[in-house]
């Protein structure tokens, strides 16, 4: 059982190194180290220059710091068909999650322990001494504990391994491990959940219903229910929103809305694969190229949505506007150009 269970583990991890590369790439890399070296600046000016009253820092650390608790999933790497083939196995299996919860909490604890860590010039210069700092990391440890027995018990039922839903979060913990490298390259092995949200159906009157359109309406509806790319795509949009508004200095806000923009673009290219499992649609009488006219409407659309939100609040918390217009313009160099580049490139001219 541990040595099936290895393989599989060192089979993902050697799955996820393949992504990396194009993560951890040389451009991405120096912009990281650029980023960490100009927040660590930052961080050494904030601890020298403390409001007179940091109750308000005092509690948003106690409080921020509690969010870590319920973050990190147990690793099983379990697979569907398991619940059939390793069912003779079950008492086993259960020995090796037992190990497995341990493990996943201890890595967690150590990423958690590591963030405390970087947070304790700030706690002791507020006034929280030592033994307090200790004592919170003590207690953050113990509620880490706590969430991670809770995760554990919810695989089990009346003491049998409730195999479906162990399967399922196991899969979905993988799916988020993916997502993130899809941010930057083409995943294989990505699953989508598809919702139905009634409420954006009416969006799609904006466009005419003309035969032009076909693969702009395909699109827009495959967007607006599609469970991840909305959702990502949403999600970015609003880590760009609070950016604007909580981080003070607009260079580090203009530099990271950028790459939430590229991101959001990238991502969105992934709708070009959504109706490759309907065969029926190599019989629409459409012109060649014009799946690829669809999905750059698409796009374009969503993204020049994006353009009006982040300039509507930027203009009200951004102080320096000329960053603001060249944030604007770069999206839009994006959008306009950029993205006929990239389609030109990854999506095949069959259409």
């Amino acid at each position: 059982m541990k040595e099936l269970m290895k393989k599989r583990q060192q089979t993902f991890r050697n799955h996820c190194i393949k992504y990396s590369r194009y993560v951890l790439n040389d451009h991405f890399v120096l912009f990281l180290l650029i980023f960490i070296g100009f927040l660590a600046v930052q961080y050494s000016q904030f601890l020298q220059h403390l409001p007179k009253d940091p109750s308000l820092i005092r509690w948003s650390l106690l409080i921020g710091l509690l969010l870590l608790v319920p973050i990190g999933n147990i690793a099983t790497y379990l697979e569907k068909p398991d619940a059939l083939f390793l069912l003779v196995k079950e008492e086993e299996l259960k020995s090796y999650i037992k190990g497995q919860v341990r493990k996943s909490f201890g890595y967690w604890f150590v990423i958690q322990s590591l963030v405390l860590l970087l947070l304790t010039p700030l706690f002791l210069a507020i006034g929280v001494s030592e033994m307090g700092v200790v004592a919170y990391w003590i207690g953050l440890g113990l509620a880490k504990g706590l969430a991670f027995w809770l995760k554990a018990s919810r695989f089990y039922q009346d003491g049998n391994l409730k195999w479906e839903f162990a399967i399922s979060r196991e899969n979905a913990r993988k799916q988020l491990i993916l997502r993130f490298f899809a941010l930057f390259t083409t995943v294989k092995g990505i699953t989508n959940s598809v919702k139905r949200r009634v409420y954006l159906d009416s969006l799609l009157t904006l466009f005419p219903k003309t035969h032009g359109n076909t693969w702009l309406h395909l699109y827009m509806r495959s967007f607006f229910r599609n469970g991840d790319l909305f959702s990502m795509t949403l999600r970015l949009l609003i880590l760009s929103i609070l950016a604007m508004i909580f981080i003070p200095q607009d260079l580090v806000v203009i530099a990271l809305v950028a790459l939430l923009n590229y991101l959001a673009i990238f991502q969105l290219l992934g709708l070009y694969s959504a109706f490759d499992y309907q065969p029926l649609t190599l019989l629409f009488p459409m012109k060649k190229g014009s799946k690829k006219v669809g999905l750059r409407k698409t796009i374009r659309f969503v993204m020049f949505v994006e353009i009006l939100a982040e300039g509507l609040v930027g203009l009200l918390f951004i102080g320096d506007k000329l960053l603001l217009l060249g944030l604007l313009a770069y999206t839009l160099i994006l959008t306009l150009l950029y993205l006929s580049f990239k389609l030109a490139r990854l999506v095949d001219e069959s259409r």
